[in-house]
């Protein structure tokens, strides 16, 4: 296997994740393989800015709601919607009901369907709820959920990568990443998540590190769930299916959060 030079996976994770300018030197397996890897890192930092606006938000007077749009808002700027598309359209692939290749030929048009834009509703909806629901509860309650929600979509995009996940078609984001990742690799990037996800969890109250940690692991089987779905409807995975399991990883997180006491 060949080793990966750490800045190589860092540039493909951010320059192909977000729209931060970073300049992608590589896009090979190897490259993608440090990427996918990484890709909760870029979570990381994305969840960081969703938490920092809405915090901000709040700081300035604005309510629960105002600041939940804001952070809502934030990593669908920094992916250029490319997750919510993903989302919108597997949901038509899939709620199309027809065979591989013409569901597959449904997600690649460029216009939306009715299954798609029911599901963006819903996502967006739930997302914007549970975090209003969490800020009011507590700022801090609020920016735990904002960045553990960001750091799962990615992690969702780490796992999906691994070996034994083929791709559906030839070309495409999920040609380029799929079956790059190690399974051992995965599953220690999934540990170490979890535990940073209790850790953080810890900074609101001691149940708050189980339930965080909690909905990271529940958001990670419910992607897992969708992604075995997805292979055998479509064959593999494309760049679509990485969308959707990160908005479904993130809308989990956000869900898990909110339930309980405060």
């Amino acid at each position: 296997m060949s080793k990966i030079p750490p800045l190589d996976g860092l540039r493909f994770a951010f320059g192909t994740l977000t729209v931060l300018p970073v300049r992608v030197t590589r896009w090979d397996r190897t490259a993608a393989r440090g990427g996918m890897t990484a890709a909760p890192l870029v979570g990381l930092v994305v969840g960081a800015v969703a938490a920092g606006l809405g915090l901000l938000l709040l700081f300035l007077g604005a309510g629960p709601l105002t600041a939940a749009v804001g952070s809502a808002a934030v990593p669908a700027v920094l992916t250029r919607g490319l997750h919510l598309d993903g989302l919108a359209d597997t949901a038509d692939g899939l709620g199309s009901g027809r065979p591989a290749e013409d569901a597959l030929r449904i997600m690649k048009q460029s216009d939306i369907g009715p299954f798609g834009v029911l599901t963006l509703v819903f996502v967006l909806l739930a997302q914007v709820a549970t975090l209003a629901q969490l800020y009011d509860d507590s700022w801090t309650r609020g920016a735990i959920a904002a960045l553990v929600s960001a750091v799962a979509a990615r992690l969702a995009l780490t796992l999906a990568a691994r070996k034994g996940v083929p791709p559906a078609r030839p070309e495409g984001l999920g040609a380029a990443v799929a079956g790059v990742v190690p399974l051992p690799g995965a599953l220690a990037v999934t540990a170490a998540c979890v535990l940073a996800s209790a850790a953080l969890g810890v900074l609101s109250s001691p149940s708050d590190a189980l339930r965080t940690a909690a909905a990271l692991l529940l958001a990670t089987a419910t992607t897992e769930l969708l992604l075995r779905h997805c292979s055998r409807r479509f064959g593999g995975i494309t760049g679509d299916v990485f969308g959707a399991l990160a908005e479904t990883a993130a809308t989990t997180v956000l869900v898990i959060s909110a339930l309980g006491p405060s």
